[in-house]
Protein backbone atom coordinates (compact mmCIF):
# COMPACT_ATOMS: atom_id res chain seq x y z
CA UNK A 1 0.00 0.00 0.00
CA UNK A 2 1.57 2.59 0.62
CA UNK A 3 7.37 8.08 2.81
CA UNK A 4 8.69 11.27 3.47
CA UNK A 5 7.27 12.77 6.66
CA UNK A 6 4.57 12.21 4.87
CA UNK A 7 3.09 15.06 6.48
CA UNK A 8 0.23 17.49 5.76
CA UNK A 9 1.77 20.05 3.46
CA UNK A 10 0.79 20.26 -0.19
CA UNK A 11 4.29 19.96 -1.97
CA UNK A 12 3.29 19.61 -6.06
CA UNK A 13 0.25 19.07 -8.50
CA UNK A 14 0.73 17.15 -11.58
CA UNK A 15 -2.56 16.07 -13.90
CA UNK A 16 -4.31 12.42 -14.96
CA UNK A 17 -5.33 13.82 -18.34
CA UNK A 18 -2.20 15.89 -19.61
CA UNK A 19 -0.53 19.06 -19.33
CA UNK A 20 -3.89 20.96 -17.34
CA UNK A 21 -2.55 23.06 -14.62
CA UNK A 22 -4.11 21.69 -11.53
CA UNK A 23 -7.00 24.05 -10.43
CA UNK A 24 -7.20 26.02 -6.69
CA UNK A 25 -9.96 24.58 -4.57
CA UNK A 26 -12.29 27.46 -5.03
CA UNK A 27 -15.57 27.56 -3.97
CA UNK A 28 -17.97 24.75 -4.56
CA UNK A 29 -20.73 25.07 -7.02
CA UNK A 30 -22.88 22.64 -4.44
CA UNK A 31 -24.61 23.25 -1.79
CA UNK A 32 -22.85 22.86 1.61
CA UNK A 33 -24.84 21.09 3.63
CA UNK A 34 -25.63 19.02 0.74
CA UNK A 35 -21.91 18.16 0.56
CA UNK A 36 -22.22 17.29 3.95
CA UNK A 37 -24.52 14.65 3.70
CA UNK A 38 -23.01 13.23 0.86
CA UNK A 39 -23.77 13.77 -3.20
CA UNK A 40 -22.65 16.98 -3.96
CA UNK A 41 -19.11 16.20 -5.39
CA UNK A 42 -20.04 13.38 -7.25
CA UNK A 43 -22.34 15.91 -8.96
CA UNK A 44 -20.27 18.77 -9.16
CA UNK A 45 -17.41 16.48 -10.79
CA UNK A 46 -20.06 15.67 -13.66
CA UNK A 47 -20.86 19.41 -13.47
CA UNK A 48 -17.29 20.29 -14.07
CA UNK A 49 -15.79 17.36 -16.16
CA UNK A 50 -12.89 17.10 -13.84
CA UNK A 51 -12.42 15.66 -10.39
CA UNK A 52 -8.82 15.95 -7.87
CA UNK A 53 -7.25 13.00 -6.79
CA UNK A 54 -4.28 12.83 -3.81
CA UNK A 55 -1.75 11.29 -4.21
CA UNK A 56 2.00 10.14 -2.49
CA UNK A 57 4.24 10.19 -5.73
CA UNK A 58 5.09 5.96 -4.46
CA UNK A 59 5.99 4.46 -7.53
CA UNK A 60 3.78 1.95 -8.66
CA UNK A 61 1.17 3.50 -6.66
CA UNK A 62 0.58 6.94 -7.84
CA UNK A 63 3.47 8.83 -9.09
CA UNK A 64 4.62 11.28 -11.54
CA UNK A 65 6.97 10.43 -14.88
CA UNK A 66 9.48 11.86 -16.03
CA UNK A 67 7.98 14.15 -18.56
CA UNK A 68 5.26 15.17 -15.12
CA UNK A 69 2.48 12.93 -15.81
CA UNK A 70 0.52 11.58 -13.49
CA UNK A 71 0.47 8.00 -13.73
CA UNK A 72 0.43 4.43 -11.55
CA UNK A 73 -1.98 1.82 -10.94
CA UNK A 74 -4.18 4.19 -9.21
CA UNK A 75 -4.27 7.42 -11.17
CA UNK A 76 -4.14 5.16 -13.86
CA UNK A 77 -7.62 2.95 -12.61
CA UNK A 78 -9.15 6.39 -11.51
CA UNK A 79 -8.55 7.53 -15.22
CA UNK A 80 -10.98 4.94 -16.71
CA UNK A 81 -13.57 4.55 -14.02
CA UNK A 82 -13.61 8.39 -13.60
CA UNK A 83 -14.18 8.88 -17.50
CA UNK A 84 -16.76 5.97 -17.71
CA UNK A 85 -18.61 8.47 -14.87
CA UNK A 86 -18.81 11.06 -17.14
CA UNK A 87 -15.64 12.63 -15.62
CA UNK A 88 -13.54 13.60 -18.29
CA UNK A 89 -10.26 14.91 -16.38
CA UNK A 90 -8.36 13.83 -13.41
CA UNK A 91 -5.97 16.57 -11.48
CA UNK A 92 -3.62 15.09 -9.45
CA UNK A 93 -2.40 16.76 -6.16
CA UNK A 94 0.81 15.58 -4.59
CA UNK A 95 0.94 15.54 -0.98
CA UNK A 96 3.08 13.24 1.88
CA UNK A 97 1.68 10.27 2.42
CA UNK A 98 1.00 10.76 6.32
CA UNK A 99 -1.37 14.05 4.94
CA UNK A 100 -3.64 12.10 2.83
CA UNK A 101 -6.35 11.57 4.70
CA UNK A 102 -5.70 15.07 6.24
CA UNK A 103 -5.92 16.48 3.00
CA UNK A 104 -8.86 14.69 1.88
CA UNK A 105 -11.23 15.70 4.85
CA UNK A 106 -9.75 19.24 4.43
CA UNK A 107 -10.82 19.19 0.42
CA UNK A 108 -7.99 19.75 -0.69
CA UNK A 109 -9.04 16.87 -3.21
CA UNK A 110 -11.73 14.53 -3.54
CA UNK A 111 -10.05 11.24 -3.58
CA UNK A 112 -7.29 9.17 -2.50
CA UNK A 113 -5.84 7.57 -5.30
CA UNK A 114 -2.15 6.05 -3.42
CA UNK A 115 -3.05 2.68 -3.32
CA UNK A 116 -3.65 3.18 0.39
CA UNK A 117 -4.01 0.46 2.52
CA UNK A 118 -7.51 -0.59 3.77
CA UNK A 119 -7.05 -0.83 7.74
CA UNK A 120 -9.54 -0.33 10.48
CA UNK A 121 -7.71 2.62 12.24
CA UNK A 122 -8.11 4.87 8.52
CA UNK A 123 -11.92 3.12 8.03
CA UNK A 124 -12.48 5.29 11.05
CA UNK A 125 -11.63 8.15 9.31
CA UNK A 126 -12.52 8.05 5.70
CA UNK A 127 -14.51 5.82 3.12
CA UNK A 128 -12.79 2.81 1.79
CA UNK A 129 -13.43 1.18 -2.04
CA UNK A 130 -13.38 -2.21 -2.43
CA UNK A 131 -9.62 -2.94 -3.17
CA UNK A 132 -8.00 -3.02 -6.32
CA UNK A 133 -5.22 -5.31 -5.14
CA UNK A 134 -3.91 -7.13 -2.60
CA UNK A 135 -0.46 -6.81 -1.83
CA UNK A 136 2.62 -9.06 -0.23
CA UNK A 137 5.37 -7.69 2.13
CA UNK A 138 8.93 -8.10 1.29
CA UNK A 139 12.37 -7.15 2.22
CA UNK A 140 14.77 -5.52 0.45
CA UNK A 141 18.59 -6.86 1.86
CA UNK A 142 22.36 -6.87 0.58
CA UNK A 143 23.00 -9.87 -2.29
CA UNK A 144 23.12 -13.57 -0.38
CA UNK A 145 20.53 -11.90 2.40
CA UNK A 146 23.54 -11.98 5.21
CA UNK A 147 21.07 -11.90 7.86
CA UNK A 148 18.89 -14.42 6.83
CA UNK A 149 16.18 -12.13 6.72
CA UNK A 150 12.46 -13.81 5.81
CA UNK A 151 10.01 -11.87 8.18
CA UNK A 152 9.82 -9.41 10.72
CA UNK A 153 10.21 -11.74 13.71
CA UNK A 154 13.62 -12.54 11.98
CA UNK A 155 14.75 -8.80 12.22
CA UNK A 156 13.89 -8.93 15.70
CA UNK A 157 15.65 -11.69 16.66
CA UNK A 158 18.67 -10.62 15.30
CA UNK A 159 18.38 -6.97 16.19
CA UNK A 160 18.32 -5.38 13.04
CA UNK A 161 17.26 -2.35 11.92
CA UNK A 162 14.21 -2.18 9.56
CA UNK A 163 13.87 0.60 7.25
CA UNK A 164 10.30 1.71 6.36
CA UNK A 165 8.36 4.69 4.86
CA UNK A 166 6.87 7.37 7.28
CA UNK A 167 2.97 6.82 7.66
CA UNK A 168 3.10 3.41 5.56
CA UNK A 169 2.09 0.00 7.55
CA UNK A 170 5.22 -1.95 7.34
CA UNK A 171 6.17 0.07 10.85
CA UNK A 172 3.46 -1.02 12.61
CA UNK A 173 3.68 -4.63 11.76
CA UNK A 174 7.47 -4.05 12.73
CA UNK A 175 7.00 -3.02 15.77
CA UNK A 176 3.82 -5.74 16.96
CA UNK A 177 6.25 -8.16 15.64
CA UNK A 178 9.02 -7.37 18.08
CA UNK A 179 11.68 -5.49 16.27
CA UNK A 180 12.39 -2.55 18.20
CA UNK A 181 10.78 1.25 17.93
CA UNK A 182 15.11 2.46 17.79
CA UNK A 183 15.74 -0.25 15.16
CA UNK A 184 12.55 0.82 12.88
CA UNK A 185 13.89 3.54 10.68
CA UNK A 186 11.39 5.83 8.88
CA UNK A 187 12.30 7.53 5.31
CA UNK A 188 10.16 9.87 3.42
CA UNK A 189 10.78 8.28 0.34
CA UNK A 190 11.48 4.93 -1.35
CA UNK A 191 14.93 6.95 -2.83
CA UNK A 192 16.16 8.15 0.45
CA UNK A 193 15.15 4.27 1.89
CA UNK A 194 17.05 2.86 -0.63
CA UNK A 195 20.37 5.19 -0.31
CA UNK A 196 19.68 4.59 3.97
CA UNK A 197 20.40 0.73 2.78
CA UNK A 198 23.30 1.87 0.51
CA UNK A 199 24.48 3.63 3.39
CA UNK A 200 24.06 1.17 6.03
CA UNK A 201 22.24 3.10 8.19
CA UNK A 202 19.77 0.09 7.91
CA UNK A 203 19.68 -3.90 7.58
CA UNK A 204 16.88 -4.29 5.31
CA UNK A 205 13.64 -2.03 3.51
CA UNK A 206 10.52 -3.29 4.50
CA UNK A 207 7.52 -2.71 1.76
CA UNK A 208 4.93 -4.70 -0.57
CA UNK A 209 6.49 -7.02 -3.25
CA UNK A 210 5.35 -4.49 -5.52
CA UNK A 211 7.06 -1.31 -4.56
CA UNK A 212 10.21 -2.79 -4.07
CA UNK A 213 10.67 -4.73 -7.21
CA UNK A 214 9.70 -0.89 -8.47
CA UNK A 215 12.71 0.29 -6.58
CA UNK A 216 15.21 -2.10 -7.52
CA UNK A 217 14.34 -2.35 -11.28
CA UNK A 218 15.88 1.35 -11.00
CA UNK A 219 19.25 0.16 -9.54
CA UNK A 220 19.86 -2.83 -11.52
CA UNK A 221 23.38 -3.93 -11.03
CA UNK A 222 23.49 -3.18 -7.41
CA UNK A 223 24.40 -5.53 -4.88
CA UNK A 224 20.70 -5.83 -3.60
CA UNK A 225 18.28 -8.32 -3.97
CA UNK A 226 14.63 -9.26 -2.69
CA UNK A 227 13.35 -11.88 -0.39
CA UNK A 228 10.43 -14.19 -1.12
CA UNK A 229 6.93 -12.50 -0.89
CA UNK A 230 4.81 -13.43 2.84
CA UNK A 231 2.10 -12.14 4.55
CA UNK A 232 2.77 -11.04 8.02
CA UNK A 233 1.07 -12.70 11.13
CA UNK A 234 -0.27 -10.96 14.28
CA UNK A 235 -1.76 -12.48 16.92
CA UNK A 236 -2.15 -15.48 14.30
CA UNK A 237 -4.14 -13.56 11.89
CA UNK A 238 -2.58 -12.57 8.22
CA UNK A 239 -2.34 -9.15 7.16
CA UNK A 240 -3.19 -8.74 4.03
CA UNK A 241 -2.82 -5.19 2.26
CA UNK A 242 -5.26 -4.46 0.50
CA UNK A 243 -5.02 -1.01 -1.67
CA UNK A 244 -7.89 0.91 -2.14
CA UNK A 245 -9.01 4.39 -3.00
CA UNK A 246 -10.31 6.22 -0.04
CA UNK A 247 -13.20 8.97 0.07
CA UNK A 248 -14.66 11.52 2.25
CA UNK A 249 -17.62 9.47 4.62
CA UNK A 250 -20.34 11.98 2.88
CA UNK A 251 -19.67 11.51 -0.55
CA UNK A 252 -21.42 7.86 -0.13
CA UNK A 253 -22.81 8.35 -3.60
CA UNK A 254 -19.65 8.60 -5.15
CA UNK A 255 -18.03 6.33 -3.30
CA UNK A 256 -21.24 3.56 -4.78
CA UNK A 257 -20.86 4.56 -8.36
CA UNK A 258 -16.87 4.03 -8.18
CA UNK A 259 -17.45 0.58 -6.40
CA UNK A 260 -19.92 -0.56 -9.34
CA UNK A 261 -17.76 0.69 -11.94
CA UNK A 262 -14.49 -1.14 -10.06
CA UNK A 263 -16.89 -4.17 -9.75
CA UNK A 264 -17.90 -4.16 -13.31
CA UNK A 265 -13.94 -4.15 -14.40
CA UNK A 266 -13.25 -7.10 -12.18
CA UNK A 267 -16.63 -8.82 -13.45
CA UNK A 268 -15.22 -8.47 -17.00
CA UNK A 269 -10.97 -9.24 -16.79
CA UNK A 270 -10.52 -5.51 -17.34
CA UNK A 271 -9.09 -4.67 -14.04
CA UNK A 272 -5.54 -6.86 -14.50
CA UNK A 273 -4.41 -5.09 -17.63
CA UNK A 274 -5.09 -1.57 -16.45
CA UNK A 275 -2.58 -2.22 -13.28
CA UNK A 276 -0.14 -5.13 -15.46
CA UNK A 277 2.13 -2.48 -16.97
CA UNK A 278 3.42 -1.18 -12.95
CA UNK A 279 4.14 -4.74 -12.20
CA UNK A 280 0.97 -6.12 -10.41
CA UNK A 281 -0.28 -9.87 -11.88
CA UNK A 282 -3.09 -12.21 -11.33
CA UNK A 283 -1.59 -13.17 -8.00
CA UNK A 284 -2.20 -9.47 -6.60
CA UNK A 285 -6.19 -9.41 -8.25
CA UNK A 286 -9.01 -9.23 -4.99
CA UNK A 287 -10.89 -12.60 -4.69
CA UNK A 288 -14.84 -12.27 -4.40
CA UNK A 289 -14.52 -12.13 -0.74
CA UNK A 290 -11.96 -8.96 -0.65
CA UNK A 291 -13.90 -6.35 0.32
CA UNK A 292 -14.22 -2.86 1.96
CA UNK A 293 -16.05 -3.77 5.28
CA UNK A 294 -13.99 -7.37 5.65
CA UNK A 295 -10.41 -5.30 6.07
CA UNK A 296 -12.15 -2.31 7.79
CA UNK A 297 -13.05 -4.73 10.43
CA UNK A 298 -9.28 -5.71 10.89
Amino acid sequence: MTSSTRRHFLRTAAVLAGAVPLAAAGCSRTDPEQERQGGGTLERARQDGKIRVGFANEAPYGFTDTSGKLTGEAPELARVIFKELGIGTVEGVQVDFGGLIGGLNARRFDVISAGMFITPDRCAAVAFSDPEYIAKSAFMVPKGNPDGIAKFEDAAAKNLRVGVLTGAVEAGYAEKLGVKKSNIKTFPDQPSAYEGLKAKRVDCIALTRISLADLLSKHKGEPFELTDAFTPVIGGKEQKGAGAFAFRKADGDLLKAFNDKLAELKRSNRLLPILQPFGFTQADMPGPNDTAAVFCQG
